[in-house]
């Protein structure tokens, strides 16, 4: 059979274009050296990076490239994360780590999904962006390997947390089930357990009893974890010189502003990131709006919840606080203008809120430029672990 040839040169000459469909047991290899050139598809096995890089060389040689043509790559984010793309960029491949959301498909109701056909539209997406058409898809900035794992014990605090929600829920939902309402969970619950009596006076069934118990030790080690993540965390904050934990500090000196909101707005987003702008610093955490705009047909369809989940998430919980320890401020004032008038104006508000307070904070730490009548105090007292009360989660 014969392949039809029509390169797309650049300065560099013919390159070979790659996309990789990632699976967990097979990847899905697709070349190319121009839009009209059918895609040659290969399947080698998931995480094999030597036949990878054999198939690349056969692919040179059946597009009659030179063995030193430049190969560009792309390939979705998601489970495997970025040591392809560093695998790729050591082996003088030029990559790519694409958004998935930003990926065109087609509209129709049912369309035909593979590997094959998902390698093929990717590859053809590569070739569109490397000839300019950069709106093709969005990349995504690849973090060094230091900031990647910079972030890992927020994000297990963040696990933590959830984890120790869930197993609360877990305690409560089943002695509700009992007629019991279980107030607090603290160290004296199996204590309380012990006497708690059912609507007709009889003590929780024995089976029961040993599940609750056994949750509420996985709830102990959980909370155990938790406190040595805070303090590890508080201990860093306190004494490491590094550049990302003065910027820590820094935004800590903001009333409102504390130590796990620093941290996690560092690590995640100000610490390593660069040159962006105000659009696509909010475009970042996701609030953004979504006009609709069609013919006669205006509405807002919300923000568009791209990006960074947990800085979204946060920047929400934050502008509460700084509503609360920033009354005084002008961006409390300008939400109180706005949005004063009724729970529902409220709940819109506040995020629009929360984007303001990230581009302000963006400002503060790149250009020490403190937020119009904001109060400043000092951050070493936000340190001290606060007093447990008799009730750690309720």
């Amino acid at each position: 059979m014969t392949t039809t040839r029509n390169d797309q040169r650049s300065d560099r000459g013919p390159i070979l274009h790659l996309a990789l469909e990632l699976g967990l047991d097979q990847w899905k290899l697709a070349f190319t050296i121009g839009l009209a050139q059918p895609p040659r598809v290969r399947a080698v096995a998931a995480r094999d990076r030597a036949a990878v890089l054999r198939e690349i060389a056969l692919a040179k040689t059946r597009f009659d490239l030179p063995p030193d043509a430049p190969v560009v790559s792309c390939y979705e984010a998601g489970r495997d994360g970025f040591w392809i793309h560093r695998w790729l960029t050591a082996e003088g491949v030029g990559n790519y780590v694409i958004d998935s959301s930003s990926i065109e498909v087609n509209r129709k109701q049912r369309r035909a999904k593979s590997d094959r056909l998902d390698a093929g539209a990717l590859v053809r997406l590569l070739v569109r962006y490397e000839l300019g058409e950069k709106k093709s898809f969005s990349v995504v900035r690849v973090p060094g390997e230091a900031d990647e794992d910079q972030r890992q014990l927020h994000r297990e605090l963040s696990a933590l947390k959830d984890e120790r929600t869930s197993l609360v829920n877990q305690l409560k939902g089943l002695l509700y089930s009992q007629g019991l309402r279980l107030p607090t969970v603290n160290a004296q619950f199996p204590e309380w357990l012990s006497h708690a009596r059912c609507w007709d006076g009889s003590a929780v069934g024995g089976e029961l009893q040993a599940r609750l118990r056994r949750t509420f030790e996985r709830w102990q080690q959980v909370q155990g974890q938790i406190g040595a993540l805070e303090a590890q965390q508080r201990q860093q904050i306190g004494h490491d010189s590094t550049p990302q934990v003065d910027l820590v500090r820094r935004l800590m000196t903001l009333k409102g502003i504390g130590g796990c909101g620093a941290w996690m707005l560092v690590k995640e987003l100000f610490g390593w990131r660069r040159g962006f702008n105000r659009k696509q610093l909010g475009a970042l955490v996701g609030l953004v709006p979504t006009p609709f705009d069609s013919g006669q047909r205006r509405r807002e369809q919300g923000i568009s919840k791209a990006g960074n989940k947990r800085l979204r998430r946060l920047l929400v919980e934050l502008a509460w606080c700084w509503l609360r320890h920033q009354p005084d401020s002008a961006l409390s004032g300008w939400f109180r203008r706005r949005f004063a008038e009724g729970a529902r104006l409220r709940r819109i508000g506040i995020t629009a809120l929360a984007r303001k307070l990230l581009l302000a904070l963006w400002r503060y730490v790149e250009q020490g430029e403190v937020p119009s009548g904001a109060v400043l105090v000092d951050w070493q007292p936000k340190l001290r672990k606060r007093r447990a009360g008799p009730a750690l989660v309720t």
